[in-house]
């Protein structure tokens, strides 16, 4: 049933590798437990338009040449752990009966995941957690299931393969991101327990806002807008091609009207549309305030 783990840890040494729709990104951390973590080293190499499009790999051959570069600069790398676009992957929680054996689970979990996947389980790669009690449910305790179409999957495998690399875990973005929010969010002031965080997630193509609270997840809205307007501005004003435009945004190779001009209209217009996704989410929830702010994704760093 399960051919690749979403969920365990590895006991091996690993690299992280990010697969986006501009670029591909290499990173190794170590530390943990008591130990703050550290990024010990980490690669980021471009990817041609259209190589990815709305987190499918277009392109094969494109990708894995990109990461082949990122691993020389880089340098020796074995273990891997992807992650699946949200959109790529099917989530539920369900509430199983507590002290199952593992193969009575897996047995209790493909009954489950029929009502919910569109496709035949033998076409998806499958996998669950048990995340812990079941709230208001005694006797039960709560399972996260994740399921994707097995060419998602493959396709990622194969381009770090074709790298020389070995995919060990197949995470998903989301999660993923719960998982690395949880470290920041230990720096607030209380843990941030209580406290409602916005994960202003802003990318080549897309801008995701998640607003979290406890560690769950309370609200998301995707729009689409990120850096690639920017780039395609610069590329308009400058007489440059994209690529061109792309590395002189991301080296500052650009003449001294370059902020005036195009990247401050362009942070106001991401701050705009960063109170337009905080707006959704005060009119359509309970909550009339965010506590905290956490930037990510490449347009962060502006």
């Amino acid at each position: 049933m399960i051919d690749l783990p979403f969920f365990k840890s590895a006991a091996t040494q690993l690299a992280g590798l990010d697969i986006s729709s501009s670029s591909v990104k290499l990173v190794e951390l170590s530390g943990g437990d008591k130990d703050a973590y550290k990024v010990e080293r980490y690669a980021i190499e471009p990817l041609p338009r259209d190589a990815v499009v709305d987190g499918n790999i277009a392109s094969l051959e494109a990708v894995s040449e990109a990461i082949k570069r990122a691993v020389r600069r880089f340098g020796a790398a074995k273990n891997v752990a992807v992650a699946l676009p949200s959109s790529s992957v099917i989530t539920k929680k369900v509430m199983l009966p507590e002290g199952m054996r593992e193969t009575e689970m897996e047995f209790a979990v493909e009954g489950e995941a029929n009502q919910y996947i569109p496709f035949a389980l033998d076409e998806v790669n499958l996998d669950f957690q048990e995340i812990g009690p079941a709230p208001g449910s005694p006797g039960d305790v709560e399972v996260l299931i994740a399921a994707s179409r097995k060419d998602k999957v493959e396709d990622r495998v194969a381009v770090a393969q074709a790298a020389g690399l070995k995919t060990v875990i197949v995470d998903v973005e989301s999660l993923a991101i719960e998982s690395a929010l949880e470290l920041v969010a230990a720096d607030l002031p209380e843990g941030g327990r209580d406290q409602v965080i916005a994960l202003v997630d802003v990318g080549a193509t897309v801008m995701t806002v998640t607003m979290f609270r406890n560690g769950q997840s309370i609200y998301s809205r995707e729009q689409a807008f990120g850096g690639n307007q920017l780039t395609q501005d610069i590329a308009r004003q400058y007489g440059m091609s994209f690529e061109e435009a792309e590395a002189a945004k991301r080296t500052g190779a650009l003449p001294d009207s370059y902020a005036r001009d195009l990247m401050r209209p362009f942070m106001d217009s991401l701050a705009l549309e960063v109170s337009r996704a905080l707006q959704f989410f005060f009119t359509s929830t309970p909550y009339n305030q965010v506590d905290h702010i956490v930037l990510a994704g490449g347009c962060a760093v502006m």
